[in-house]
C-alpha cells in the first residue's frame, strides 16, 4: 500500500471495522473449522472440501490484511455539509448536458467505500474528480471510451 492516506467518512470507516470484526470472530474460525473437518477425512491430494475451504481461508485472510492496511493507513474526511459545492459525503443530482429530463443522483464517497450499486462514487474515480468543487449548474467533464460525457450539477444535498 502506498503512503499515502485513503480518504474515508465516519460511516466507511465504521462498515470497514465491522466487516474486519466479522471476519475475524465469525467467518474466519467457521473456515478454520472446514480446514480442519476436511483434513480430517484423509486424503488431501483428491479432497475437494478441503481445497475449498483452504481457498476460502486465503481470501478471507487476505481481505482481513486489505482492511487492515486501508484502516492503518486511513484518514477520516468530515463529510461536506454544503449544499452549494460537491465534496467528499455529498449527494449530487445530475444529468446529461442535453437530457435534463433523465437525472442521476450520486453520493460521492472515500476511495474505498465506492460501490457502483448504491450510486456511491468514489472521490478518485474519474465521475467523482469530475465533481468535486462543482456548483449547482456547473459542467462535470468526464473522459469516456466513447468521448466526452458531460454532467450538469442540478442539485447538491
Amino acid at each position: 500500500m502506498t503512503t499515502d492516506k485513503v480518504q474515508l467518512t465516519r460511516e466507511g470507516l465504521e462498515e470497514l471495522k465491522s466487516e474486519l470484526k466479522q471476519l475475524k470472530e465469525e467467518k474466519l474460525p467457521q473456515i478454520i473449522e472446514r480446514v480442519s473437518s476436511a483434513r480430517d477425512q484423509g486424503d488431501l491430494s483428491e479432497n475437494a472440501d478441503y481445497h475449498s475451504a483452504k481457498e476460502e481461508q486465503n481470501f478471507v485472510e487476505t481481505r482481513i490484511s486489505e482492511i487492515e492496511d486501508i484502516l492503518a493507513n486511513s484518514m477520516v474526511v468530515r463529510g461536506t455539509r454544503s449544499q452549494t459545492q460537491v465534496g467528499i459525503g455529498s449527494r449530487v443530482e445530475t444529468y446529461l448536458k442535453g437530457k435534463a429530463s433523465k437525472t442521476f443522483t450520486f453520493e460521492v464517497v472515500g476511495e474505498f467505500e465506492a460501490d457502483p450499486e448504491e450510486n456511491k462514487i468514489s472521490s478518485v474515480s474519474p465521475l467523482g474528480k469530475a465533481l468535486l468543487d462543482k456548483k449547482k449548474g456547473d459542467e462535470a467533464i468526464v473522459l469516456a471510451p466513447a468521448g466526452e460525457v458531460v454532467y450538469v450539477v442540478k442539485n447538491i444535498k
